[in-house]
């Protein structure tokens, strides 16, 4: 399988869009970085799942994740549209289900539906959610994702369980992509996440960019395809890194501030690559070989300045 690649698009979550004061224009901002991307080499954009901004929760925009999706699939012709990923604690299984199914058609089958335990306490709590241990999302992402599975390929699912229950949902259209809306899981966790990728989903994401960590997570699903029977090519393996693309001698503070990154201390930390085209394409280099086939960039910026986007086309056009 050829590496593919990936870019999110400005949602404000990141306090990539704080410069911009009007939501209009914040939204355009966003849909325009599609637009962008959809006539570009990338496979898919995507939207992450939050409701309150990162690293601290503020007074900024952050547009929802699937009112999001819905818009850009029709602002967009050709590339997928996804989610990395959908909280299971904020919506009913079933209804993730019937929504991921509504999305897919309207999209003509360029839906990536994202689904993950949740993490963002603070998140969960402002909104009403009940806070559960680590031990009672990961069941309840458990459970959710069987459901979700099965009513894209069956009819009348019948399931209870601790934490979730269907009664025959009728679920049509089902989607237009075939078998099935493609389902992506995010997290590497050895017991669960993974062992429900080997089972039920056709991408998994982990890692974070960190190539040590994409070979034990690799290894440990390739295990777990084994033990159920399931083609481990089959199934994408894919893994986000956060860049800033700079030239040779070029100043990282200034970089920084040139994209407005909202959260300078992070970067600071490494926790993402400000380097040069040859520094960024090593970068891909060492995830590709530690096991991935897909690569998805958070690149700050964008909202502001198309040419970091041309930029990162012209590394993944390397590949």
């Amino acid at each position: 399988m050829s590496v593919r690649f990936g870019v999110f698009v400005p949602q404000g979550w990141r306090l990539d869009l704080t410069e911009i004061a009007d939501p209009v224009e914040q939204w355009e901002a966003m849909t325009a970085v599609a637009k962008a991307a959809d006539a570009g080499p990338w496979d898919s954009i995507w939207v992450y799942d939050h409701f309150h901004t990162t690293p601290e929760p503020t007074q900024n925009t952050t547009f929802e994740a699937w009112t999001t999706t819905a818009a850009l699939t029709r602002d967009t012709s050709r590339v997928n549209v996804g989610q990395m990923v959908g909280c299971n604690g904020y919506r009913n299984p079933a209804l993730f289900a019937k929504m991921a199914s509504t999305v897919d058609v309207m999209s003509h089958g360029r839906l990536y539906a994202g689904l993950g335990a949740g993490w963002y306490e603070h998140e969960w709590k402002a909104y009403g959610y009940e806070w559960t241990s680590l031990k009672d999302r990961m069941a309840a992402f458990a459970e959710a994702t069987e459901i979700v599975y099965r009513m894209w390929t069956e009819d009348e699912v019948v399931f209870s369980g601790r934490y979730h229950s269907v009664d025959k949902p009728i679920n049509e259209p089902k989607g237009v992509r075939k078998p099935h809306p493609s389902l992506w899981l995010g997290g590497g966790g050895p017991k669960v996440t993974l062992r429900l990728v080997a089972r039920f989903a056709d991408a998994a994401n982990f890692g974070n960019g960190d190539p040590e960590k994409i070979t034990e997570k690799a290894e440990i699903l390739r295990r777990h395809c084994d033990e159920v029977g399931r083609d481990y090519d089959e199934i994408i393996k894919s893994t986000n890194i956060n860049i800033l693309p700079i030239d040779r001698g070029d100043d990282p503070e200034e970089a920084m501030a040139r994209a407005h990154v909202g959260d300078p201390p992070r970067w600071r930390s490494g926790w993402g690559l400000i380097g040069t085209d040859d520094q960024i394409a090593a970068k891909i280099e060492s995830v590709l070989e530690a096991g991935v086939d897909y690569v998805n960039f958070y690149i700050p910026g964008l909202a502001y300045d198309l040419d970091l986007l041309a930029r990162a086309e012209a590394i993944i056009k390397r590949f």
